[in-house]
């Protein structure tokens, strides 16, 4: 019985003082709850860390001259140079963030915009300031007139305004995907130097729409790859359709005026100068981009071939009319693919668009059809991971992808289905990060992961920013919807 009471003893002393070390820790060690962060948060938080590390290997010194390849499993930076497309994606993701830090604002979260907002907008004035290595000056003979212009070569010269932009030196997509950034950077910064840069690449691009006419007096349309291509390209008709809306957005409060070139429908051979508003005229062409897309490649599956081939003629040519010598139009009959993600991406973009500022029911039931149809193209359920849905990443597809994803944000406040797409982008953009990321970077491939061999991982600086600009696209959707 002694012995009993001598072990309830001690079993109390050892409770008491267990509750009193208890008490004493709370006091003096608190355990501090875990912070919630919302999706859109951390969506936005991982936009910059990429995008952060990416900036850091891909760009050296004060010309920021962008090494196309970087791995992060050698750290060794590759002695080619990005193309001013691939240069476009830095900017594309620094303008992502920039937007997303203002729909924090917006919500409340003003500390994360304080704390980020100014540093990415310096950084994206260093990325303007440095694409100019890849500009230079050409004269050009269109459709209707020569003119001499200074707009971005395909590569980077040795110093800026050196490079090499004449013929096949320059293509009219790389324009499209600038003058597309110029004007996020305007919306964002409100900085006039942006909307005038693209407005001029816009009157670029629209230089090289072919209006010389058919025999029934409608115009030929379509704008060529480049001005040293004949083929008319999904690439370089779509993705200018979006921005040409925002045009006129911005201008459809105002009286400003453009003048421009044409082609009269009756007198074939006549160059004829029109001026008309600015709102106006930027809508019209790109209801004008739109349809001619959608009527010459536009497939019986619902999306979209890549180009319209099989021209003639089969290269650049001039002729002369009434003395002045002008490009010749081009007949091209041969529709030809493949389908690939970012032609659809742009259309749906511009469908979207152009249903918002004309309320007209044929883009939203356009948008809606090829939102399903594209999905059920390109969208594979589970030939990665059983239960995540995989987009083909061959070639440049990681950033093709992304334009599609883009399309379906944009898709979405007027067709709620959209949600179930841009969710697929979503968990393959974490399934990446939560079990691949290394060193700040994510594998090519987010559902197989990095390669077990060090120097098979090199990844293209345009595929790491374009998971963070998705990232970033997808932190404001999260607020929006």
């Amino acid at each position: 019985m002694t012995q009993y009471r001598m072990m309830i003893s001690i079993w109390s002393f050892c409770v008491l003082l267990f509750a009193a070390c208890t008490e004493n820790s709370t006091e003096t060690d608190p355990v501090t709850p875990p912070v919630e962060v919302s999706l859109s948060e951390q969506n936005l938080s991982r936009a910059m860390e990429l995008t952060d590390k990416a900036i850091t290997a891909h760009f050296t010194g004060s010309g920021m001259a962008m090494a196309r390849y970087y791995n992060p499993y050698t750290g060794v930076r590759s002695d080619e140079t990005g193309s001013v497309w691939m240069y476009t994606s830095a900017i594309e993701a620094v303008n992502a963030i920039l937007h997303g830090l203002q729909v924090q604002r917006d919500n409340g979260n003003t500390t994360l915009y304080d704390e980020h907002f100014n540093r990415y907008a310096d950084l994206l004035g260093s990325l303007y300031e440095n694409v100019d290595y890849y500009q230079g000056t050409f004269e050009l003979v269109s459709y209707t007139q020569t003119k001499e212009w200074t707009i971005y070569g395909v590569n980077r010269g040795n110093a800026k305004g050196t490079a090499k932009v004449e013929g096949i030196e320059n293509v009219y997509d790389d324009q499209m995907w600038l003058v597309r950034e110029l004007l996020e950077s305007y919306k964002i910064t409100g900085k006039p130097a942006y909307l005038e840069k693209a407005e001029y690449l816009t009157a670029y691009v629209l230089d090289g729409w072919d209006s010389t006419r058919n025999p029934d007096g409608t115009e030929r349309g379509g704008i060529p790859w480049g001005p040293g291509y004949v083929t008319k390209h999904a690439c370089s008709n779509g993705p200018m359709v979006s921005p040409l809306v925002w045009l006129h957005e911005i201008y459809k409060d105002k009286n400003d005026e453009i003048t421009y070139r044409y082609i009269d429908a009756e007198d074939r051979e006549s160059r004829e100068t029109l001026s008309v508003k600015k709102s106006d005229y930027y809508a019209d062409f790109a209801k004008k981009v739109y349809d001619w897309q959608q009527n010459n490649l536009l497939r019986s599956d619902g999306v979209y071939d890549d180009m319209r081939g099989g021209c003639s003629p089969g290269n650049p040519q001039t002729e002369t009319i009434n003395g002045t010598v002008y490009r010749k139009g081009i007949n091209c009959q041969d529709r030809v693919g493949p389908a690939i993600s970012y032609n659809t991406g742009t259309m749906l973009s511009g469908a979207a668009d152009l249903y918002r500022v004309t309320g007209e029911n044929e883009y939203l039931q356009d948008a809606q059809k090829l939102s399903d149809d594209s999905f059920n193209h390109f969208a594979k359920l589970g030939q990665n991971n059983p239960e995540l849905y995989s987009y083909d990443i061959s070639g440049f597809n990681n950033w093709f992808n992304g334009v599609l994803m883009r399309g379906y944000v944009d898709v979405q406040p007027a067709y709620g289905t959209a949600s179930d797409y841009i969710d697929t982008f979503q968990k393959n953009l974490d399934y990446g990060y939560e079990n691949f990321l290394y060193e700040g970077f994510l594998p090519t491939n987010l559902l197989v992961g990095w390669s077990l061999t060090p120097n098979n991982n090199r990844t293209e600086g345009m595929f790491n920013f374009a998971f963070a600009a998705e990232y970033a696209v997808l932190s404001r959707y999260e607020l929006a919807k």
